[in-house]
């Protein structure tokens, strides 16, 4: 993906807020999501962010405001999510985004036909951006894989398998939504001796799961692979994932066919999907450690090595109840980086269609958790808390080894640039509730 005109740091919008320098969504980021109005029965629809508002691109799609294939991908917007722009593929997602970018810069002459359309993000409530057809959830951070597996097999903490191809395992999508508020879990738990029956109640080690989205544009058909070299044209864009882990409930489980009732229960998204063209400024090399294996050839070249990485930064904030009575600042608990994961988005596109399988407009794939090399950069409690035994103080007097009722994961995403504006991505909420005995 190249830079064009889109990309020009220069570029000021009509929208005010869309200039200021702490703003997720200037106009070089333009991300899509499915919103409408708080409180109202009226289907949701497409939206992309500009400053603090929404263009609502279902009514702007009836204006017939842009031709040639942007005013064909502005058609695609009267779904209720983005699946039918999705299907289109990534020369009609640019066309639509330049003309978007035309039409919201300073002195637009379509500054009167869209201003009516803008709606608050205040004002504004969302779905998950595109029906979710499959998910499938990846590994491929190897701080999070190698500090994980210490605690389990010290001497031996990453199967031999790991360095060589991008594991992962198909999830639930029935049960991926924005600002979640979901139950504790119930399922069953390690038996307390050998021998006896497993006990049976509410999850005690809930933890969070630090992630990004990755949702496919167009798909593949059947039995066609999808080469490293195109499968960047296949990804519509990038967001945030809490991928929600019941610790206890899964070290019982997973054997010998991985995670089930500890992974399904919930996994929460934020409500943006950041375009890959707009993350084309924030491009990395991707580097493995000298001494490391290096990929089999359908998962290599050049450009991928090149800049195959993304420099997206993440946090996780937590609140509790407790802080929240006191109006105490969320506390944070972790930072880390997506390009110092083990792989990278074109490697997982290529490596899932490479046996055939066929992926569709709309699904998403989960990066796992993504941890960096440094203490304080790991994705998860399991990690921060050395698998519950160094509990962590927040800042208001409570601590944590794992999820408390009430207990609310933040995590945020943005990427920054000397010279460039801040391009965020939102972020992703999700509350724990009391278990439903």
């Amino acid at each position: 993906m190249t830079l064009n005109e889109t990309h020009d740091p220069a570029l000021k919008s009509w929208v005010a807020s869309a200039n200021t320098a702490d703003t997720d969504f200037p106009i070089q980021n333009l991300p899509f999501a499915s919103f409408r109005r708080r409180g109202s029965q009226a289907a949701f629809r497409p939206g992309v962010a500009i400053g603090h508002h929404i263009v609502d691109l279902g009514a702007l799609r009836e204006a017939t405001v842009f031709d040639g294939l942007a005013g064909e991908a502005l058609q695609a917007c009267a779904d209720t999510h983005l699946n039918t722009l999705m299907a289109l593929g990534p020369q009609a997602w640019s066309a639509l985004r330049l003309a978007l970018s035309r039409a919201l810069r300073e002195g637009a002459a379509l500054r009167r036909v869209i201003e009516p359309l803008l709606v608050a993000q205040a004002d504004a409530e969302f779905t998950t951006p595109a029906r979710i057809g499959d998910y499938t959830d990846f590994y491929i951070s190897l701080h999070h894989a190698t500090a994980v597996g210490r605690q389990f097999r010290p001497d031996n903490p990453l199967l031999p398998n790991y360095k060589w191809v991008p594991i992962g395992y198909h999830g639930r999508a029935s049960s991926i939504g924005v600002e979640q508020h979901f139950a504790r879990p119930l399922g069953q738990q390690r038996p307390a001796a050998e021998g006896d029956a497993p006990e049976f109640g509410p999850c005690k080690r809930l933890d969070y799961e630090l992630e990004l989205s990755i949702f496919v544009g167009q798909g593949n058909a059947q039995g066609e692979r999808i080469p490293l070299e195109s499968a960047e044209q296949h990804v519509f864009g990038l967001g945030i994932l809490n991928d929600w882990s019941a610790r206890d409930i899964q070290a019982w489980e997973y054997q010998p066919l991985g995670p089930f009732l500890a992974k399904n229960f919930a996994s929460t998204i934020s409500p943006w999907i950041v375009t890959l063209e707009a993350l084309a400024p924030f491009r990395t090399p991707w580097l493995r450690a000298a001494g490391e294996p290096q990929p089999l050839p359908y998962l290599a070249s050049q450009a991928n090595r090149d800049a195959g990485a993304f420099d997206v930064q993440m946090e996780v904030l937590m609140t509790t109840e407790a802080s929240r009575a006191r109006q105490a600042p969320p506390a944070r608990l972790s930072r880390s980086n997506f390009r110092d994961a083990y792989w990278n988005v074109a490697q997982l596109i290529a490596h899932h269609t490479v046996n055939g399988c066929n992926l569709q407009a709309g699904d998403m794939l989960g990066t796992g958790t993504l941890s960096g090399p440094g203490a304080s950069e790991a994705g998860s409690l399991l990690e921060l808390s050395q698998g519950g035994k160094a509990p962590i103080e927040l800042p208001w007097g409570e601590k944590r080894t794992f999820l408390e009722d009430g207990d609310q994961i933040i995590i945020r995403a943005e990427c920054v640039k000397p010279g460039y504006p801040r391009i965020g991505f939102g972020q992703c909420v999700g509350t724990v509730a009391p278990a439903r005995l």
